[in-house]
């Protein structure tokens, strides 16, 4: 608990402005600004960075470079990070792995994060960055809530640049099914030039399911579990699907969405694996394109296995044509409009432009309405 505060008064500081720059010498400040402009593609070293902040704050005395407990004077960087610092990033939402930076293959390496740390994490800039702050923390004595200041001023900076006001429809009751599914067309099929589209279809879907699980019997007693990172590794989401129904605690469906990849008989051996491991009554797996024809009678072959070795039945379709039935079973476009809206809004790995191009065709759709 005594973590959780402290992150949260630090947290605090940074929205009301506190300035610590003056602190700070160059350097130091390029490289919080290198860390917070990568912190949502590069977010296992930005966590990295927040835990070993607040450890050494609370723990001056620990080398925070010695982040693992099996090496010789170390401690255990992951397990506060797991249960204290990504769970109250999410909560104050702020930028957060599905559940710790450690899970990051390039920073679990058993060794301390001196300069010549040989992690390989992707992206160099990052690396000497995170690496420097590190030293200029334990060597050189900065105050690490000087850096956690003026690192979550920059990243709180970026995610209201991020976030534009959603268009409202201006005649909600003329909504069609046909109208809002040829606008979710649209945007997913619109080439941002930038990462996280993907997570598009996944919001649309969350919300669709958001309203069934209250509005059809088969889904009585039904929760769904709360969106995790699109970016997560399969080996780290510990996920079945992008989303997951749950009942009575029970994994009750999975969907899985594809939608930049045709479904191939790969995508269906790893939703086998995951059913394996699960064991979900049903799994969707739903692209944008169609399913590889040379790979039609393998995926069928596996679907057959599955549903008699298992009892799971897997669905393979399409994004737009599962999405178009599913709106004939809700009672109020608009309410899935407005939650979609919203999610969107929220999100904090979509980019402004994806919100922008959705109030680009709502403002089309409001001329048709």
């Amino acid at each position: 608990m005594v973590y959780k505060k402290l992150l949260i008064s630090i947290y605090d500081e940074a929205k009301e402005k506190k300035n610590y720059s003056k602190k700070l010498n160059k350097e130091i400040l390029e490289n919080i600004e290198i860390i917070s402009t990568k912190c949502f593609n590069q977010k296992g070293v930005y966590t990295v960075l927040v835990t070993l902040s607040i450890y050494k704050i609370k723990h001056p005395e620990q080398d925070i470079r010695i982040h693992q407990a099996q090496l010789e004077n170390g401690f255990s960087g992951r397990s506060m990070d797991t249960h204290h610092i990504t769970p109250t990033l999410k909560e104050i939402d702020l930028p957060s792995m599905a559940e710790s930076g450690w899970l990051t293959r390039s920073l679990e390496q058993p060794f301390p994060y001196t300069l010549d740390y040989n992690g390989k994490i992707s992206d160099k800039k990052v690396k000497k960055a995170f690496l420097e702050l590190i030293n200029e923390i334990q060597v050189n004595n900065i105050n690490p809530k000087f850096v956690l200041v003026e690192l979550f001023k920059q990243v709180i900076k970026i995610q209201e640049k991020n976030k534009i006001e959603i268009q409202p429809l201006e005649n909600p009751d003329k909504l069609t099914i046909s109208k809002i599914i040829n606008l979710l067309d649209k945007q997913f099929s619109f080439d941002y030039k930038t990462s996280y589209g993907s997570k598009l279809p996944v919001l649309a879907f969350y919300s669709i399911y958001k309203i069934i699980i209250n509005e059809i019997s088969r889904y009585n007693n039904c929760t769904l579990k709360p969106l995790g990172s699109h970016t997560a590794s399969d080996r780290t989401s510990k996920s079945a699907g992008d989303i997951e129904i749950f009942n009575n605690n029970e994994l009750f469906e999975a969907i899985e969405i594809k939608l930049d990849k045709p479904i191939d008989a790969n995508i269906l051996r790893i939703a086998k694996e995951k059913i394996i491991k699960y064991n979900p009554k049903r799994y969707y797996i739903l692209s944008y394109y169609e399913i590889k024809k040379e790979d039609e009678e393998e995926i069928n072959k596996i679907i057959q296995e599955v549903k008699e070795e298992h009892g799971c039945q897997i669905i393979v379709n399409g994004i737009m044509a599962t999405l178009k039935y599913y709106m004939r079973l809700i009672s109020n476009l608009e309410v899935f409009y407005n939650s979609y809206s919203e999610l969107i809004n929220i999100d904090a790995e979509l980019k402004a432009i994806h919100t922008q191009k959705w109030n680009e065709l709502t403002e089309e759709l409001n001329h048709e309405l």
